[in-house]
């Protein structure tokens, strides 16, 4: 009598691992916490631009929460041919910051922000197929050097909010620098010495430590906990019928672009680090998910969406590689925007203990991309120079935010981000070197030959 032996259940990728309720809750948490000031940024800013009043602008923070809960969900959970699939949180983009600003200022309020921001949405879901099939563009020397960028580009992010954040009248005092200084060394102390399953949330456990420091030395202002209602429900066009102004769909479609380039690095970070490599198809399905995301901000009073680099800093660093975490980060967030005084509690976490968290986090962004690097040739070839030119045009417009002012609106969206300057440099110089023909007697033919 023969006995066929039992199939092996193929084992299951570290990124489709769901980990148990607590653990999930957990490195949600720690998830939220790491993009919290970032992603209530954008509607501060705009909603600041155009004067609204405190209970609009509280609006605006509750809605844009909302939409970020749902836009991670789709991300990491995904639906037919929406979503990456990958442990991807999803916020507002800096980028559409300026065209909005201008757009709601001079341009026709709210209702053109949102009638431009609808439009933007559909060109991206049209044009994640052919973004898709850039795929190639992006050899290991390419994406390498936009993971640098990232990392690098982020960090004046960390850098102000350990500070006091930006335009904050304490900016700069030493004792701000000193809670995050005390916050970071709880993070590595952490890292170094706790028990693996603690280490996985040393940022969550420094943000914890880094408040419960900060409340008896006054760091704290708990105010807008009492102000915030119980309960919040954003509903579809609450500022009004969307316009469609040409000029203002014009300059969000650059934004989605840019948006585009962003996301496509960011994707093909997190896809490196978690081991799963980003395809062509799963690209595409990223993208059109970011497309749809930004759909329902327009209809739900927010804003363009896209993956945020902060939270895959944290992917890196904890070595969390379950999109079921993020997922759980996303519940948590739909969370914050049905329930305002609940978001008024993390927003009342200082700065500093942010921006002590932030240092390593998007630390360990630029170290990945090093890391990819390092797997580069970079002897008799132009690799170094590819390289080395994208770095400096990717860091330009960080470490000097004025440097393009002069130039059209157009070009300033484009340029303005690091991520996208550095990437289009950085795809254009590899073709140039490494794919064109090259001609006899010219510098590369030289160095190819040495």
């Amino acid at each position: 009598m023969s006995t066929t032996a039992a199939p092996v259940p193929s084992p299951v990728h570290p990124v489709d691992e769901v980990p148990p309720v607590r653990q999930l809750a957990a490195f949600g948490l720690q998830h939220v916490l790491a993009m919290y000031a970032g992603a209530v940024a954008v509607p501060l800013i705009v909603g600041g631009a155009m004067k609204l009043s405190p209970s609009d602008l509280a609006y605006l923070i509750t809605a844009d929460l909302l939409v970020c809960g749902i836009a991670t969900l789709i991300q990491c959970v995904g639906f037919w041919r929406f979503g990456v699939r990958l442990p991807i949180m999803q916020g507002c983009t800096f980028a559409a910051v300026s065209p909005m600003v201008l757009i709601g200022t001079t341009g026709g309020g709210l209702p053109a922000i949102y009638g431009s921001v609808i439009v933007a949405g559909l060109a991206i879901m049209l044009l994640a197929p052919v973004f898709g099939k850039l795929l190639r563009f992006f050899p290991p020397l390419v994406t390498g050097t936009v993971i640098l960028i990232i990392g690098v580009s982020l960090l004046p992010v960390a850098g102000n909010w350990a500070a006091g954040g930006a335009g904050a009248k304490d900016f700069g005092e030493p004792k701000n620098l000193a809670l995050a200084a005390f916050v970071l060394a709880v993070v590595i102390g952490v890292q170094r010495f706790a028990p693996a399953y603690l280490a996985r949330i040393s940022v969550l456990i420094g943000i914890a430590v880094g408040l419960a420091v900060a409340v008896p030395f006054g760091f704290t202002d708990f105010s807008g906990v009492g102000d915030a209602n119980w309960l919040g429900i954003s509903t579809p066009f609450h500022f009004g019928t969307p316009t469609f102004k040409a000029s203002a769909i014009v300059s969000m479609l650059v934004v989605a672009l840019v948006t585009m380039t962003e996301t496509t690095g960011d994707l093909i970070a997190v896809g490196e680090m978690t081991g799963r490599k980003v395809e062509p198809g799963s690209l595409s399905d990223g993208l059109r998910a970011d497309g749809l995301s930004t759909v329902l901000g327009g209809v739900f009073n927010t804003f363009p969406y896209t993956a945020f680099a902060q939270n895959v800093g944290l992917v890196g660093m904890t070595r969390v590689r379950s999109r079921w975490v993020v997922a759980a980060a996303g519940g948590i967030l739909v969370l914050l925007g049905l329930l305002p005084k609940l978001g008024a509690v993390v927003a009342a976490v200082p700065a500093p203990v942010l921006g002590g968290a932030g240092l390593v986090m998007f630390g360990t962004v630029a170290a990945s991309g090093l890391r990819t690097l390092a797997t580069i040739d970079f002897k008799g070839n132009n690799n170094l120079t590819v390289v080395a030119v994208s770095v400096a045009i990717g860091v330009l417009p960080v470490g000097v935010p004025t440097v393009y002012a002069k130039f059209p609106d157009w070009f300033q969206t484009v340029m303005n981000s690091g991520i996208s300057a550095g990437c289009l440099t950085a795809i254009v110089l590899n073709l140039l070197f490494n794919h064109l023909p090259v001609r006899a007697g010219s510098g590369s033919q030289a160095v190819k030959a040495a």
